[in-house]
């Protein structure tokens, strides 16, 4: 789907299926691992969250979507672009989180039953969220009020307290960087998200972006703990006006966290080993390994009085996506305090309440055709398929009978559902197969349902 915004990622965009059959075995191997886990969070958070304005894009003043006429910190400063991007640099001067502490979202995380987490480390705006040597403007510099804190390292706080818990662990890390002198060079308008220069005509200014770029990987890459994805965000740094050296680069990362998954998200080619649709689904499953990043509510930041999807939404499409074999990266953005807001925890629990009754039906789980058929999802796990059937809108139970065509139980094959301890009675009707739900007070869980059998 073709759009103007540029943080919105069509599905299907990138790969050819002959990029991941050239991959090397230790990598598709890899690739194995990270379809298993299905399930992740993903977290934007940094100083912009005081304004609960969209990360980093208000920045950008040919992207006049991202200052929207009703966001006070634009209409505060006249509309005006000078003033707006001086205050907005200035941000990190109050960023104090003092309620920071990530084992309530690991919690609520491993309760919901995901087994990931991605970090934003730094975005396009280039403040860093990690003790860097690189730039004065991190999270640890003596110009922002919580570089004291023994939390202030937030990213290495983020990462080691849900690598404990068994997580994985995604980093994710912007290649533009609009802070940089060397990427907006001061001497001139920056009107676009691309350098302000031409970096043909100026080789050496851009050389030593790109070496500002590879010392902060290698300093994520060196200093963090285990790494298992490096997540590459801002997709116009391709050659040949933005060539990173991603070849060197990503050697050099892999030198320092064997096994590493990198993800160059939108420049297709060997170091896009995963695609990453962005606040979107694709309609079928893909060639390649695939995960949809999703927001919980409107955007990626804190907003204050947000609107949240529904238990029911966000349930649905986790079924949806790992129908499809992606998995689901649900993001959430902190308070400026450090904390979620009550709503998304709330989510969390009650898709946790779903998950202890159905996890065997996403977890580790791959597509099996016909993917979906009415209101029913399909996944298998080894020799076992499962029918994830979907409450319909308005409803609170799935109806006293679902039938199944395009895969159904072999014969004498016992189907259960998932919470329920006696098997289900079905019949064959023809060439599908009937079977007989019980009643809604039996129901072992909320928004949908699932069947277990052998095909």
């Amino acid at each position: 789907m073709a759009t103007s915004r540029p943080d919105i990622v069509p599905a299907g965009t990138g790969l050819s299926s002959d990029v991941y059959q050239a991959y090397p075995p230790w990598l598709k191997d890899r690739l194995e691992w990270f379809q298993d886990l299905k399930f992740g969070l993903f977290m934007h958070w940094g100083p912009y969250s005081q304004w609960g304005c969209i990360e980093s894009w208000p920045l950008v003043e040919v992207d006049t979507w991202a200052r929207p006429d009703d966001l006070p910190a634009w209409s505060e400063r006249g509309r005006d672009m000078e003033r707006f991007r001086r205050d907005y640099w200035a941000l990190n001067r109050t960023f104090n989180p003092v309620a920071f502490d990530p084992q309530p979202w690991v919690d609520a995380a491993q309760r919901a039953g995901m087994t990931y987490v991605a970090f934003t480390t730094k975005h396009h705006d280039g403040f860093c969220m990690f003790d860097t040597r690189t730039t004065d403007y991190c999270i640890t510099h003596p110009s922002c009020p919580f570089h004291a804190d023994p939390r202030a390292n937030a990213a290495k706080v983020v990462f080691d307290a849900f690598r404990e818990r068994g997580f994985g662990i995604t980093c994710y890390f912007s290649k533009s960087d609009w802070h940089s002198p060397h990427y907006w060079w001061p001497g001139a308008p920056a009107p676009t998200r691309n350098p302000n220069y031409d970096t043909a005509r100026h080789p050496g200014r851009w050389d030593q972006f790109v070496r500002f770029a590879h010392a902060q990987v290698r300093e994520l890459m060196s200093t963090y703990g285990r790494v298992d994805v490096l997540w590459l965000d801002g997709g116009q740094v391709r050659p040949p006006q933005q060539d990173l050296h991603m070849d060197e680069m990503v050697a050099m990362a892999r030198t320092l966290q064997p096994g590493l998954i990198v993800a160059d998200r939108t420049v297709g080619g060997p170091h896009e080993n995963i695609l990453t649709p962005e606040q979107t689904v694709p309609d079928a499953p893909l060639n390649h390994p695939w995960e949809s990043c999703l927001t919980m509510g409107d955007g990626w930041a804190y907003r204050p009085n947000d609107t949240y999807k529904s238990a029911r939404t966000l349930i649905h499409l986790l079924i949806d996506i790992v129908a499809k074999g992606g998995n689901l990266l649900l993001n959430i953005g902190p308070t400026p305090q450090g904390q979620f807001d009550p709503v998304p925890m709330a989510r969390l629990a009650e898709i946790g309440d779903w998950m202890r009754v159905n996890a065997e039906a996403i977890h580790g789980t791959r597509p099996v055709p016909p993917y979906k058929e009415g209101q029913v999802c399909f996944t298998r796990n080894g020799s076992a398929a499962h029918g994830l059937i979907l409450a319909a809108a308005g409803r609170d139970a799935p109806g006293a009978s679902v039938v199944l065509r395009g895969l159904q139980p072999a014969a004498g094959s016992e189907v259960r559902l998932l919470g329920l301890e006696r098997p289900l009675t079905w019949s064959r009707e023809g060439d599908a197969a009937r079977v007989m739900l019980p009643p809604r007070a039996e129901l072992p869980c909320q928004h949908a349902w699932v069947l277990r059998f052998t095909p």
